[in-house]
């Protein structure tokens, strides 16, 4: 054996994978393959439902003049997006909405969560309100609309005004339960090891209290999308729910279901960032066994 030989230094040994390692692999494996069925079979039956019905509309075996038919929902929204609306430019119409809905939603989120909080913390002021909120809520809000045109006009704020109704309520019920389900022997710890009133809460009840919120951030979002939509159906000068309005009016049944079509996608894209927000926020959280399946 040269020196050469002699004096090189042993390869490293390979370490070997452990059993565990393998079957994670296998788990993340069969996860990948379950979420590309559940895509792929989203899709296949996204495909078949408007396959289904462009052939019953060609075929008059429903009326297309009523029930319209994917393509020419397809035409109109080309239509929209290249030459524009009555009213103005699709992106605008969009803008439109979707900034009456976010102020709406914004502001019917803090005023949720900050009186919901405070009630559930305080129990004598909720005594004392727990019946007007209780009042309130079982009134059919979206009749508020036609008061708030009368109120503050044909301008923007009538439809932040139906979004914050809607949006106020589920927010302030799940942040009143979250303070109210709060652990009481972690505030009974923290008050010995000597944190305030106002320590617990920023401490404390908002950090437990944030999954409620972020359960009602989902439905919340859509509710505010409703309220600046009927707004705008009432009466207003832009927005895709005044474009509804006078697809209706002129019996355009494929303008109609063209703006459901742009709304359906703004909510589905204002759902995936709030998804996202909330696993970005909660990766604390250990991970749900079923979503492994």
């Amino acid at each position: 054996m040269s020196p050469e030989t002699a004096s090189a230094p042993a390869p490293a040994a390979r370490v070997k994978s452990s059993p565990g390692d393998g079957r994670s692999r296998q788990r993340a494996r069969a996860a990948r393959n379950h979420r590309m069925l559940v895509h792929g079979t989203r899709v296949l039956l996204l495909i078949g439902l408007l396959g289904l019905w462009e052939g019953l509309a060609r075929a008059a075996v429903i009326d297309p003049f009523n029930f319209s038919m994917p393509s020419k929902i397809w035409d109109q929204i080309s239509q929209w997006a290249l030459h524009g609306t009555p009213q103005g430019p699709l992106w605008e119409q969009i803008w439109y909405t979707l900034y009456e809905a976010l102020l709406g939603w914004v502001i019917g989120v803090l005023v949720g969560v900050v009186l919901g909080l405070t009630l559930g913390r305080i129990r004598f002021l909720a005594e004392v309100l727990g019946p007007y909120i209780k009042v309130l809520n079982a009134l059919p809000r979206i009749v508020l609309a036609p008061i708030f045109l009368i109120w503050f006009g044909l301008g923007p704020a009538s439809k932040v005004a139906s979004a914050v109704v809607l949006v106020f309520f589920p927010v302030f019920f799940n942040a009143f339960q979250g303070a109210r389900e709060v652990d009481r022997n972690l505030v009974a710890h923290s008050r010995i090891l000597g944190a305030g009133g106002r320590q617990v809460t920023l401490q404390v009840v908002i950090p437990s209290a944030t999954s409620w919120i972020f359960t009602s951030l989902h439905v919340s979002f859509g509710f505010a999308l409703i309220g600046a939509i009927v707004g705008e159906y009432i009466g207003a000068t832009k927005g895709l729910g005044l474009l509804v309005s006078a697809s209706q009016g002129t019996f355009n049944a494929a303008g109609v279901y063209a703006a459901m079509v742009i709304l359906a996608v703004v909510a589905l894209l204002a759902e995936a960032l709030l998804a996202f927000a909330e696993k970005r926020l909660f990766r604390w959280k250990p991970a749900d066994p079923s979503a492994e399946r």
